[in-house]
């Protein structure tokens, strides 16, 4: 896991990768488990911070100049734009494979630490300490290459990155008028660019109809949120052995452009967040509600059964509960209500429910129920929540970050090694 202090700037990373966008003294973050990051900064805005995590296999970033972080949770609201003019530094650090971190954009001695470097293993790149990215209107007009439509001359002499979301085999970076570059592999469609190469090291364009606001990018399939709440989705589809009905189309077919869930329009519905896991798809409504769809298994689409849903369904335990926050395991979810309280359900084998060790937590731990998160939890008022592959970890209102799962604590610990320090968010990557 990785934490925001709002009194102290970020500590170097010791396990794979991060994610973090500073806000001067204040700082927002989100990292999902991929093995780069990007760390965004911005010399304008003062006294303010905030981060947004989402888990299971993507990261992302989403920078907004006038994003600010309250303790109380807040409902959740349709994407918005996020067109602005200040600019921002960017470091990523971490492994590239694929092309997943954009080495040609890498400015020499633009490192943010004084010791460490860039390095091969193989097919893979390592950059063990952040470097910044040359942003130059012309170094990133010259990275993003022409645009696929041809349409968007001028628009590309004012390109500005807006947002970088991280995942697990790819990367996608959006710009200040909202369209979306993508590239990493793409070995399942995953990528969204259609018939082509099962990888890019080279920014495909993603056209969608349109402004994008958030992506997240899964080790299988991928979705695309709009500012309009509209969803896309393409890759995997799933197969009768690994569960399907993943991309919520109502089948298993797999796509290789995004697609829009028709079934959100139909029943009226606009999604806020959503978060792509192994072979299922969690997604907040603007209303607060809950949706999941694909694989049943290990009670992960938390409906008490273990059937795949092929189109997005509501979570009827917690429906009633004006959810703020969701983030999503590799095989598990959780759930903010504005009350403050988290709900989990799905696979549980090594306590990355947070429900105690009660029966065996095995192989087949699972719970099919959204299912309240107590011990140290109880009686206080959870503001922030995140997820790794197997554990996870939550903010409260006083500032206390509590972890719990890998196998390590099978209900919130308190990091007592923090408490001379008020944390703000945090956000788990595959094993950290």
């Amino acid at each position: 896991f990785f934490f925001i202090s709002s009194a102290s700037a970020p500590a170097k990373p010791t396990i794979n990768i991060m994610i973090a966008t500073t806000v001067r003294s204040a700082t927002r973050i989100v990292s999902q488990y991929g093995r780069r990051a990007a760390l965004l900064s911005s010399k304008s805005i003062r006294d303010k911070a905030a981060v947004s995590s989402s888990c299971c296999s993507i990261s992302a970033i989403r920078c907004s100049s006038s994003a600010a972080l309250n303790n109380d949770a807040a409902s959740p609201s349709p994407p918005q734009s996020a067109q602005t003019s200040i600019p921002h530094n960017v470091y990523m650090w971490g492994t590239s494979k694929q092309g997943t971190i954009p080495l040609s954009l890498l400015q020499e001695g633009g490192a943010s630490a004084s010791s460490g470097g860039m390095f091969s293993t193989g097919n893979e790149k390592i950059v063990d300490h952040p470097m910044s990215l040359n942003l130059d209107q012309g170094a990133l007009t010259s990275f993003l290459g022409d645009d696929n439509d041809n349409n968007n001359t001028d628009d590309d002499d004012d390109a500005k990155l807006q947002q970088i979301f991280c995942g697990a085999t790819g990367t996608a970076m959006v710009l200040n008028d909202g369209r979306c570059f993508v590239f990493g592999s793409n070995k399942n469609g995953e990528l969204g660019i259609g018939e082509g190469p099962k990888s890019t090291e080279t920014p495909v364009h993603v056209p969608l109809p349109d402004p994008v606001a958030k992506v997240s990018l899964g080790p299988n399939f991928s979705a695309f949120l709009t500012i309009t709440g509209d969803l896309y989705t393409c890759g995997y589809g799933g197969s009768a052995v690994n569960g399907m009905g993943c991309l919520g189309h109502g089948n298993m077919e797999s796509y290789q452009s995004p697609k829009l869930v028709d079934s959100l329009v139909e029943d009226g519905c606009y999604a806020s967040d959503v978060h792509c896991g192994e072979y299922s798809m969690t997604v907040l409504t603007t209303e607060g509600e809950v949706l999941t769809c694909g694989t049943g298994s290990f009670g992960r689409l938390g409906n008490m059964e273990t059937l795949d849903q092929l189109y997005l369904e509501p979570v009827e335990m917690i429906a009633g509960d004006d959810v703020v926050q969701i983030a999503s395991g590799f095989a598990f979810s959780l759930a903010l209500n504005k009350g403050g309280i988290v709900h989990a359900w799905g696979k549980n084998n090594e306590g990355q429910l947070g429900a105690g060790v009660g029966l065996a937590v095995d192989v087949y731990a699972m719970e099919s129920l959204p299912t309240p998160i107590e011990g140290l939890l109880e009686g206080r008022k959870v503001t922030r929540i995140a997820a790794g592959h197997s554990h996870a970890a939550a903010v409260t209102s006083t500032g206390e970050l509590f972890t719990w799962g890998m196998h390590m604590d099978h209900e919130p610990k308190l990091e007592n090694s923090l408490l001379h320090t008020k944390i703000v968010d945090v956000a788990c990557g595959q094993n950290y």
